[in-house]
């Protein structure tokens, strides 16, 4: 299997070259998740299809692909600006939906209830930091 995330591009070059930094992804989806997270209602699955990402045991194409469209969803730019109430995230709720179609069998009961714990975490008002690979969130 290829290790070159250009071998399962997303086909968007600024997405691609954000992918291919792990830890830079890392904290600039914490930082956006954080700030956004009222706004967002695709939480759970975004924080799913983001612990399947990081995920040790995920194949690498799975991984490839869901760390484009996180990519995606980090950038500071969109087609459908993420200011504009309701529309702004309809793109990135897009791209993200069609990663997580294609992988969905990869995405494990453990990586939801990962998401779960970190949504109440945050609901209770308790900062959380990106886990480190194959870490539980909490």
């Amino acid at each position: 299997m290829a290790s070159d995330t250009t071998d399962y591009s997303v086909g968007f070059e600024p997405a691609d070259r954000l992918a291919r930094d792990r830890e830079g992804l890392r904290r600039r989806f914490w930082v956006k998740f954080k700030k956004v997270l009222a706004r967002l209602p695709f939480a759970q699955e975004l924080l799913a299809a983001y612990y399947c990402a990081f995920d040790k045991e995920t194949p690498r194409h799975v991984q490839v692909a869901l760390l484009g469209a996180i990519a995606y969803f980090v950038l500071p730019f969109d087609f459908v600006p993420d200011v504009l109430p309701i529309l702004g995230f309809t793109d990135d709720a897009a791209v993200l939906a069609t990663a997580i179609r294609m992988v969905t069998s990869n995405i494990t009961p453990d990586h939801h209830a990962a998401a779960r714990t970190v949504l109440a975490k945050l609901a209770a008002g308790e900062d959380v930091d990106g886990a480190k690979d194959g870490e539980d969130p909490g």
